[in-house]
């Protein structure tokens, strides 16, 4: 380790090389593929803003990758920062298109992006993992929920930006908070960045292709029950935060065709969740998560 007063550079931590960008477009860009442009960036506010602005101007064909070593004003939802030390963790944006496939669809993005992300991470770091509607990624640290990584999705030019933010190496005092977590802590078996981007973004171009391919029917493309099967939300009692300083307690028991999150309430009613921050009530040893 460099001592903390040493300039920083990109290789001033071994254990967290930086990634290889002409090996990365080997692998991942070919004619017939969907990933049409990959630039690694080595620290920038927000790979999200930087593509969407792209896409505003019209400079933009779908299938652009944005990679980032660091973020430094990282973006999740309701507007919160998400950063990480450099090279700790996966920044990345793509710029997606969905020609086909009704907008009203579109909201189904994030959620693949999740299967896919949560697919392509079990394969190559083999860590079982969990997602938290609507974009959370979960995995288990010492028998407790943690968050390692988080899904943004904004309308952009004529599609869809959509990020993904990973902690893959950081370590127990680098963690931003008690409920946060990372692929390293949680055990698994390969933290190399390139092997896991190259897998995240093979399985987000399969889940992808197959969703596009079926206009965009999250139950005829399978997209619906891969994200039920995966979802650690379902099937426990949670409270959904919704907009206006509303909140509704139910148990969570299905994800509909529009991807949002059915709750059964107390007067038995289904009540139907499409945007809101939503507490698991009983985490995996009882507490919230």
């Amino acid at each position: 380790m460099t001592p903390p007063d040493a300039p920083h550079n990109r290789w001033s931590d071994l254990d967290r090389p930086p990634l290889n960008a002409a090996a990365l477009r080997r692998g991942l860009l070919r004619p017939d593929g969907l990933w049409s442009s990959l630039d690694i960036v080595e620290a920038t506010g927000s790979t999200n803003s930087d593509l969407a602005a792209r896409a505003a101007s019209g400079r933009l064909a779908e299938g652009a990758v944005l990679v980032a070593e660091e973020q430094t004003a990282g973006r999740g939802r309701l507007d919160r920062n998400w950063t990480a030390p450099p090279r700790s963790g996966i920044f990345l944006s793509v710029y997606l298109t969905p020609g086909g496939v009704p907008a009203e669809r579109w909201g189904w993005l994030p959620l693949l992006a999740g299967v896919a992300t949560a697919t392509g991470l079990a394969q190559s770091a083999g860590v079982d993992m969990a997602l938290k509607w609507p974009n959370d990624l979960l995995v288990t640290v010492h028998g407790s929920e943690r968050k390692t990584g988080g899904i943004l999705a904004e309308r952009a030019g004529d599609g869809v930006v959509v990020g993904i933010g990973l902690n893959v190496s950081l370590r127990a005092a680098e963690l931003p908070a008690p409920h946060a977590g990372s692929l390293a802590l949680a055990g698994a078996s390969s933290t190399d960045r390139e092997t896991l981007l190259r897998a995240v973004l093979r399985s987000l171009e399969q889940w992808y292709g197959r969703w596009r391919d079926a206009g965009g029917d999250a139950a005829g493309s399978g997209l619906q029950a891969a994200y039920a099967a995966g979802c650690a939300t379902l099937d426990r009692p949670v409270r959904a935060e919704l907009p206006g300083d509303r909140s509704v307690v139910g148990e969570a028991v299905a994800i509909d065709g529009d991807g949002r999150l059915v709750l059964a309430t107390g007067d038995g009613l289904r009540q139907p969740v499409s945007a809101g921050d939503i507490v698991h009530l009983r985490g995996v040893e009882g507490g919230l998560t």
